[in-house]
């Protein structure tokens, strides 16, 4: 039975059925054969995946996040950016990936980060004299940064799946966003270079107050919601409401750019993500559910255990499997299905789990910069008006150096672990 439920799984996906209904139907369908179970039983079994207070957090982020966008703090943010950073050669393009992580501290997600600061920089940069399809995969690859750096909606979810501790995993994400940022500032930097792409105009110390004043409550966000968990003020979930009661006042009172005509594509664009990633965890679970009875995540632990007793070996092979399922299957998927097989093995290696967390986000990261479902491709492709086919040779430099990032970040756990402790 293990065979025919990976096989209709498979099969689903082939014939392009929605991920989340694949994989609750391939493992509903073996329920209703193999043990008769009722299909109402199924239904509460998907309803109680979802009733859980930490996952009332991404719905929060989500809006927050919305808010955000339309509140016009991402263009104070870009504009702070390139006061600082512009003046450098590939200017703009320096100015996009550390644009992409001040935004990412407010939206928790990689696509909304893409579409947020790709919408005014891609266009700029094209402007500017940069090649349109490395503008574009300059800004897919700054937009995976939004699920590294917190707050994060797959932290939430990896904290939930595996039962850590979603605060420690927040501030373990710091450092290694950061480290993903400097990592792909120097790619763009020496590629600018090379290409001769020049840098923007000089800005004087006057010009950069003005800026991050300017931009100041916008910095502000994270350091309250942040500073908030980590202060025990409040937890993560409620810290997500806290972002959205923030973003609220700074867009809609203080700038005063999000008008009351705005607020319906808010809450729908909103309430249209969050039930997306909801209804894949209520499918994921499902799958998971039968995964479990039938012991095969034990199964696969004892196997990848025993394929060698050298533990470099192993992390490899477990970056490798996250790799490739990165590349096929959504994240929020992946981290639902991945977690319970893998953890054991993590924890039979004597790993942290909150570490093991920031290598699998980290890892999925890279597969919304790959074909052939790249999130983040497909919605700055659409912003740059070019092909997605255009867009792979142009992305391979970032995606190898995301690999390399991950390589570091998995075998130097002190930059995950190291706020932590």
């Amino acid at each position: 039975m293990e065979m025919l439920v990976f096989a209709l799984l498979i099969l689903l996906f082939i014939i392009n059925v929605p991920i989340a209904i694949a994989l609750a139907m391939s493992a509903a369908i073996i329920f209703i054969i193999q043990d008769s179970i009722p299909l109402l039983s199924i239904m509460q079994r998907m309803f109680s995946s979802v009733d859980s207070f930490p996952l009332l957090a991404i719905p929060f982020f989500i809006l927050a996040g919305k808010l955000m966008e339309s509140g016009g703090m991402s263009k104070r943010l870009i504009h702070l950016a390139n006061v600082i950073f512009g003046r450098m050669r590939g200017g703009l393009a320096v100015v996009s990936i550390i644009a992409c992580a001040f935004f990412a501290a407010l939206s928790g997600s990689a696509a909304a980060t893409t579409a947020a600061i790709g919408s005014i920089l891609i266009p700029a940069m094209v402007k500017k004299g940069y090649d349109r399809n490395f503008s574009a995969a300059v800004q897919a690859t700054g937009g995976t940064i939004g699920i590294v750096i917190p707050p994060s909606v797959p932290i939430i979810l990896f904290g939930v799946a595996a039962g850590a501790s979603i605060s420690d995993l927040f501030i373990a994400g710091i450092i290694p966003g950061l480290f993903i940022v400097v990592s792909l500032t120097i790619l763009v930097y020496v590629i600018s270079i090379i290409k001769g792409y020049g840098g923007g105009e000089k800005y004087n110390f006057k010009e950069f107050l003005i800026a991050l004043k300017d931009a100041s409550l916008a910095l502000l966000m994270p350091v309250i919601i942040l500073g908030g968990i980590y202060g025990g003020i409040f937890t993560p979930t409620e810290a997500a409401l806290v972002a959205v009661v923030y973003g609220f006042i700074v867009g809609f009172i203080i700038y005063r750019e999000i008008k009351i005509k705005d607020f319906y594509h808010i809450f729908t664009s909103s309430i249209q993500i969050t039930s997306v990633i909801m209804f894949i965890i209520v499918g994921a679970s499902v799958f998971g559910s039968y995964l479990t009875r039938e012991k095969i995540p034990a199964q696969i632990t004892e196997f990848m255990l025993g394929l060698s007793d050298n533990w470099i070996v192993m992390l490899l092979l477990i970056n490798l499997l996250l790799l490739v399922v990165g590349i096929f299957l959504e994240t929020a998927a992946a981290i639902i299905i991945l977690t319970p097989i893998l953890a054991p093995v993590a924890q039979a290696l004597g790993m942290d789990m909150v570490h093991f967390g920031i290598i699998m986000i980290v890892n999925l990261a890279i597969g919304f910069i790959t074909p052939p479902v790249g999130i983040n491709l497909f919605v700055a492709s659409n912003i740059a008006g070019t092909k997605f086919e255009s867009l792979i040779k142009a992305i391979i430099p970032f995606i190898l150096v995301m690999i390399v990032c991950v390589l570091i970040i998995t075998f130097l756990p002190v930059l995950t672990l190291y706020l932590v402790r």
